[in-house]
């Protein structure tokens, strides 16, 4: 009987190390499907989910734009704009140094439609205040060597030095085959034409090198490395005409009603894009503003490595 009991106490500190290793063995199991699980997260499901939360961002903010509140890039609407006679024109300030950006472009035969569809249901009950995105220049913002927020000065010989580095890398971006996923309305104003890809150089992969390629650039970004989207136009105040069946409803609810028809319209509408451009903007937002601005543009290459 001693013997027995002097063989469990000999084995007792055994079977609680034993336990103790099980469960932390457990536990960092766990720990580590979970990791696993989020980084298995496609860039496609990556970008649904941010446009899901982009899509909500009106319901949850309110119409802060109806209020003259804050736009685009910390940047109020009277910044931007000015409304004088039922006119809109732009605010063009020098951006001093000019900010440098990456951007995809759009070719206006994918781009002209889809402008064609926006103003055809927004322009009836925004006619006087709404600024619609200069259809020649759609575009995807994708990496800023230099922007208004953080400026990052650069001579003219670092300046060509840069454009060479974008060139080089557009040489093993392939063409993007994107469809459109949906057209938000952001609490800020802006309409948002979101992409999906199908197939080509991911957004994420083409920030990637670019990063590497302007090692000077801000470390701050202003879009999600996974985004890949389009500014159609820019609400700047109250609808001024509401249909018949829309007097029930709130002006909220009204908002929802024309993006929907939006999206009915244009919701699917596949492109190819095949243009990288560095653009030197001599005014702040001079591609959304019709601006000054310099672009260099370079052909994708789809070169391997």
């Amino acid at each position: 009987m001693a013997r027995v009991r002097n063989y469990c106490s000999f084995y007792k500190p055994a079977i609680w190390i034993w336990l103790i290793s099980a469960i932390t063995f457990y536990i960092l199991f766990l720990m580590a499907t979970r990791n696993s699980t989020e980084w298995s997260i496609s860039n496609a499901e990556q970008r649904s989910r941010l446009y899901e939360k982009m899509e909500k961002d009106l319901e949850d903010h309110g119409a802060a734009f109806l209020k003259q509140g804050e736009t685009t890039q910390s940047l109020s609407l009277s910044d931007l704009f000015n409304l004088k006679d039922g006119v809109v024109t732009p605010v063009l300030k020098v951006a001093n140094p000019p900010v440098r950006a990456n951007v995809l472009y759009l070719n206006p035969e994918y781009s002209a439609p889809i402008a064609e569809a926006v103003r055809s249901i927004f322009l009836p009950h925004f006619d006087k205040a709404i600024w619609f995105q200069n259809s020649s220049l759609y575009h995807f913002s994708l990496f800023h060597a230099s922007h208004h927020i953080i400026a990052v000065p650069a001579s003219e010989s670092e300046i060509e030095a840069e454009a060479n580095a974008v060139r080089a890398v557009s040489e093993f971006i392939c063409p993007l085959k994107i469809a459109l996923d949906r057209v938000v309305l952001t609490s800020t104003g802006v309409l948002v034409g979101c992409w999906q890809v199908e197939s080509g150089t991911d957004p994420v992969t083409i920030r990637q090198k670019l990063r590497n390629a302007l090692p000077h650039a801000p470390a701050k970004q202003l879009y999600d490395s996974v985004m890949l989207h389009t500014s159609l136009a820019r609400l700047l105040g109250h609808p001024n005409s509401w249909p018949k069946e829309a007097n029930k409803v709130s002006e909220l609810q009204f908002l929802h009603e024309l993006v929907n028809r939006l999206n009915n319209k244009i919701r699917g509408t596949k492109a190819t894009v095949g243009e990288l451009w560095y653009v030197e903007e001599y005014d702040v937002l001079a591609l959304a503003l019709n601006g000054r601005m310099k672009a260099r543009k370079f052909q994708l290459g789809c070169l391997k490595v």
